[in-house]
């Protein structure tokens, strides 16, 4: 058995034999295969408390807003509210919905290939660059947009350009517009900004369903709720651009909890094609990082605070994962592979050091430790001017 990618040299996990790696993959088989034959009234239960958490909490927090919103507690606590909604809609609701988790219901509300959520991002679009590509090359760079989302670098796999110094201020205003960078990712604009191969018409071309989506949310957000609020309709404007932006903060750091820790892997392609189901598992856990934290904390997190057994069973029901995670972090130990798992805190502490490392060329962050300033700062205009043919 060939290995299907090429695996970082200095890897936590172990080196695993063909015979250990079909083994292995059996058994996760077989974790899989015990909860999704024991999905039931529970497991729709969910779902359904879940969507009316959603419908309930945006009528109350857009009451709030709209009758109230002049009184600043008032605002603050629907704005929040709101936020918190339009969280729990994308992360528990929609992503998980949009991945197939409850299609056996029957229930064409919550049948993955109709759902489309309530953010810039299109259903179509969102299904095709997260649940095709995304989970399929899962941290191959070069084929897994989400390595950097074309902006950041975060793998020293990733050829270093000038920009990337700006790796932090570049992350931080990511986080801020994270529901716009969503939702025009599938049109890759670094193409047309920076590399020059693609031009602005064919992303006005390939943006077609992407533009309907933006002006029904900006109607619905910033012009249709402001304009029935009367009177109110500034609290009610800043209160959904702000809870826009409190989601967005959110879902970024949870994704970037999931992959950009300084434990998560990245690999280089080779013969993808040929990668088995098992060698994908092992992909899968070495690409991603778990979160630990409260049943509320998983809840807002849509469960990707178990982003390694989301990566794994992508279309299990999310609030499975807490049930198997135990089995795989066993599994992991016993062939020693690396369970990535730490605190939200230490996780998302972990992804600036990252960010920090891979805003610097090869070579300058060691010179850097040594102490060797002047030899860095000499290296790093030298692939500056190299980079800009000066």
């Amino acid at each position: 058995m060939n290995m299907s990618v090429q695996y970082p040299l200095n890897s936590k996990s172990r080196h695993l034999t063909p015979e250990e790696i079909q083994q292995f993959g059996e058994q996760v088989d077989a974790i899989r295969r015990e909860v999704m034959d024991s999905l039931g009234e529970k497991d729709a239960a969910y779902i359904y408390k879940i969507r009316n958490f959603v419908r309930y909490s945006e009528i109350a927090s857009r009451g709030m807003l709209m009758f109230a919103g002049w009184i600043p507690p008032v605002w603050l606590a629907g704005t929040t509210l709101l936020g918190i909604s339009k969280i729990v809609e994308n992360m528990e609701l929609g992503h998980n919905v949009m991945h197939g988790q409850f299609d056996w219901l029957n229930d064409p509300s919550l049948n993955g290939a109709n759902y489309d959520w309530d953010t810039i991002s299109t259903g179509d679009d969102w299904k095709y660059t997260h649940n095709y590509v995304h989970h399929t090359y899962t941290n191959i760079v070069g084929k897994d947009h989400d390595v950097g989302y074309g902006l950041l670098r975060v793998s020293e796999s990733q050829k270093w350009e000038p920009r990337f110094l700006f790796n932090i201020p570049l992350a931080i205003q990511l986080m801020v517009f994270f529901e716009w960078y969503v939702g025009v990712q599938n049109l890759h604009l670094e193409d047309v900004l920076v590399y020059k191969t693609k031009t602005w018409k064919q992303v006005w071309q390939d943006a077609a369903k992407l533009r309907l989506k933006v002006r029904r949310q900006v109607l619905k957000d910033y012009i249709f709720f402001p304009l029935i609020a009367g009177p109110n309709a500034l609290p009610v404007f800043a209160g959904n651009a702000v809870a826009n932006i409190i989601r967005s903060l959110w879902a970024s750091a949870v994704i970037f909890n999931g992959h950009f820790t300084e434990d998560a892997e990245t690999f280089e392609p080779d013969n993808t094609e040929n990668e088995s189901r098992a060698e994908w598992y092992l992909r899968q856990i070495r690409g991603s990082s778990n979160f630990s934290g409260t049943e509320g904390l998983h809840i807002l997190s849509g469960n990707l605070s178990h982003q390694i057994e989301h990566h794994l069973f992508p279309d299990m029901p999310a609030n499975r994962y807490a049930e198997v995670a135990p089995k795989i972090k066993a599994l992991c130990a016993e062939y020693g592979i690396h369970y990535n798992e730490a605190s939200f805190i230490q996780q998302f502490a972990s992804v600036w050091v990252r960010l920090a490392k891979c805003s610097l060329p090869e070579g300058s962050l060691q010179k850097v430790k040594a102490g060797r300033w002047k030899e860095a700062f000499i290296l790093l205009k030298n692939r500056f001017l190299n980079e800009h043919n000066l």
